[in-house]
């Protein structure tokens, strides 16, 4: 019985054509139906020959196909010809029924056949993406993996190299590990992005939880607008732990953010990073490679960066487009 229910199911889905005797079985039923039908619309009005196999040849297309939508329409028109429930006799008004009600059945047989190969096809391409979606995943995970193994033999190049010169290694090292944190982050959520919190959170941790306070409703930043950011708040943490907030006892930095819509409905990001109680800042050197990133970095989302020298801190306002997701 469960095998039968479910050949049912499978049928009346499209999922998979019925058994030859299933599908008989199935119209014969439907005809019995229509037939009883037709005996109580009978005892109301007699003249009722036709009607009641209408759903008969609908429901048996449905499930079986064309073929048994066929056999079922010509089943019901003979038995509305040859099988009376009253005194009339089968004359040329019910012959002319007859046509009228094979042409419709020709109609709805096809209407329904078209309908189910739709379906077939939709169900085709909807298995098809699943199978293409579980190949680009499989593909992602083994780029991330071996972008990872790339990063760690670059990092361990470069020490080599670098061993020699510890003020050029710290540098580049801080960079190569907050890319690789920020990607580790971003590749648990499925490539697509990361809170902003997170992401803040990874990039500020190594300083002490203490020294920093995030002010924000939860964001969540697409993949390419989150790493650009992490290069941001990286390059302005490096500077707090040198010459910043970071770098004094008393030292703490605030971070907050806003989301503005303006009139065609484009989101902005707008982030403000403040920090207070760290050393006066004496003398601003030349531009180097972490002013270029911080005026560059936001460029592709119609942004900018500024950053005010100010006598409790660095104050760094960030304002730039959300991408949609």
């Amino acid at each position: 019985m469960t095998k039968l229910i479910d050949e049912f199911r499978r049928g009346w889905q499209g999922i998979s054509q019925p058994s030859l005797l299933f599908s008989t079985a199935f119209a014969v039923c439907c005809l019995v139906l229509a037939t009883l039908a037709r005996w109580g619309l009978a005892q109301i009005r007699p003249d009722v020959f036709f009607t009641p196999y209408f759903p008969a040849v609908f429901f048996a297309t449905a499930f079986g196909g064309f073929r048994i939508g066929i056999a079922t329409a010509l089943a019901g028109g003979t038995l509305g010809v040859a099988v009376n429930f009253s005194d009339a006799v089968a004359d040329s008004a019910r012959l002319a029924l007859l046509l009228i009600f094979w042409a419709v059945c020709g109609i709805t047989i096809w209407g329904v056949e078209h309908y189910r190969t739709l379906v077939a096809q939709q169900r085709q391409i909807a298995r098809r993406l699943i199978e293409e979606e579980e190949y680009r995943k499989l593909i992602v995970e083994e780029l991330q993996h071996r972008l990872k193994n790339k990063t760690s033999t670059i990092h361990a190049v470069l020490h080599q190299v670098l061993h020699e010169e510890p003020q050029a290694w710290s540098s580049i090292d801080h960079r190569i590990r907050a890319l690789s944190a920020t990607d580790d982050l971003i590749a648990r959520i499925d490539g697509s992005g990361c809170d902003i919190k997170d992401l803040l959170r990874s990039e500020l941790g190594p300083y002490g939880h203490v020294r920093f306070n995030l002010n924000g409703d939860p964001l969540f930043l697409p993949a390419k607008l989150a790493v650009s950011l992490a290069l941001i708040f990286h390059e302005l943490a490096t500077n707090a732990g040198k010459y910043g907030a970071f770098s004094a006892a008393n030292g703490m930095l605030q971070v907050s953010w806003t989301v503005l819509d303006d009139k065609l409905n484009v989101a902005w990001l707008k982030i403000t990073w403040d920090e207070t109680e760290g050393p006066a800042v004496e003398k601003i050197g030349a531009p180097g490679f972490g002013t270029k990133l911080l005026q560059s970095a936001l460029r592709s989302f119609d942004g900018r960066t500024e950053v005010s020298f100010l006598k409790t801190g660095v104050h760094c306002t960030m304002q730039c487009r959300i991408p949609a997701s």
